[in-house]
């Protein structure tokens, strides 16, 4: 109890429900961080290695992304640990919604995170017997599938565009690196190519890929729709160590995997003059602080990566409406906020003489004070 009680601070969380199941193994956690601007949204992950902390810690990043992009929703994550390769996967999923069937829809509604698919939103739908349950459901179930569509990664590289600019830089032919190429890496890959950008580096657990006169990238998305994170070893060529890509030549680095990658020791040698967090919390702060004073450009991640809930905002608008939401209207939409978040935010910390994630924090930490303060919830 100690331990969860530490997690806790005037913003929240305010919300923290452990299930567990002996039949099916299951064991799960529901933060719900802080509600004031709404009810808790966020997604839901599953691995093996999902702790209470990790899960508070995201919801805690939902709570400022939602603020950040100024939609109307509260921070909250929910975390399975299991083996999302499990034969026993789906019954482990339907017994933990099922234990939270008094939290979904009420005061949380499921998205989609690592580990998880546009299948498994239509599970959790099917258990609790209600499309409110969760957001991006197949296509075929009148649902919005961000994932698959890449809305996440593109809102990424419309925030390194609008970063490029304000730097000074071309986005066309730049060389960009980008660890990972999962949802977020590959469609950011795919948008950055369209842009006009040299992708010269990606990476998956596999190992990392590096080019220094261009990958082919239509060709690395065709082999991985065919095998997956194996897409790399599948392209030809030697292959870098994972963590490789964060050091070789490029102008924008996206670290779009895991959180915590880029320590004071990466911060201080990598050679990329832009960072774009794709990932959740691939920074702390003292790397950011290490990447400030060497002038490095970097979009925080609850600002580059927030283009999924821009979309899930859509989605939870037309959860019980017959019709779906036009795709291109919410490209359009993650384009003009994450371009314009991304310009306010390194704006604000040029002008204060921060770093760019306590410029963001501050904006969003502001937006949800004001409503804490108007529902009477601030301390006294």
């Amino acid at each position: 109890m100690s331990d969860v009680l530490a997690l806790m601070d005037e913003w929240g969380p305010e919300r923290v429900v452990c299930v567990s199941d002996s039949r099916t193994g299951m064991r799960g956690v529901l933060v719900i961080d802080n509600t004031a601007r709404g009810m808790g949204k966020g997604g839901m992950r599953m691995s093996a290695s999902v702790t209470v902390a990790e899960v508070a810690r995201l919801a805690r990043v939902m709570t400022y992304k939602w603020a950040g992009v100024d939609l109307f929703f509260g921070g909250a994550k929910a975390g399975i640990a299991a083996d999302p390769a499990s034969p026993d996967r789906e019954a482990i999923l339907r017994s933990f919604v099922r234990a939270l069937s008094q939290e979904i829809p009420r005061r949380y509604v499921a998205g989609l995170d690592m580990g998880l698919t546009e299948r498994d939103a239509a599970i959790v739908q099917d258990e609790l017997g209600d499309r409110g349950a969760a957001v991006g459901t197949p296509h075929a179930l009148g649902g919005m599938p961000y994932d698959e569509l890449g809305v996440t990664g593109y809102g990424v590289a419309e925030a390194a565009d609008a970063a490029a600019r304000h730097a000074g830089i071309a986005l066309a032919g730049a060389r960009v690196a980008v660890q990972g190429f999962g949802a977020v890496g590959h469609a950011a890959a795919r948008r950055l190519a369209e842009l006009g950008a040299t992708v010269v580096a990606v990476s998956t657990v596999h190992g990392a890929l590096h080019d220094p006169d261009g990958l082919d990238v239509d060709r690395l998305l065709a082999l991985r729709a065919e095998a997956g994170d194996a897409a790399v070893k599948e392209y030809g060529g030697p292959l870098l160590d994972v963590g490789a890509e964060l050091l070789v030549p490029a102008d924008v680095l996206v670290p779009a995997a895991l959180q915590d990658v880029i320590g004071e020791d990466v911060a201080s040698r990598l050679r990329a003059r832009i960072v774009v967090e794709g990932a959740n919390l691939p920074t702390g702060p003292a790397a950011q602080r290490v990447l400030a004073a060497r002038g490095v450009t970097v979009v925080p991640d609850f600002v580059a990566n927030a283009g999924g809930v821009v979309a899930a905002g859509f989605a939870m608008d037309a959860r019980y409406s017959a019709f779906r939401p036009e795709p291109e209207a919410v490209f359009s939409a993650v384009s003009a906020k994450l371009r314009e978040n991304t310009a306010t935010v390194l704006t604000a910390a040029r002008a204060q003489g921060t770093t760019t994630h306590q410029a963001a924090l501050a904006l969003a930490q502001r937006r949800v004070r004001a409503a804490m303060d108007l529902k009477g919830r601030l301390p006294h």
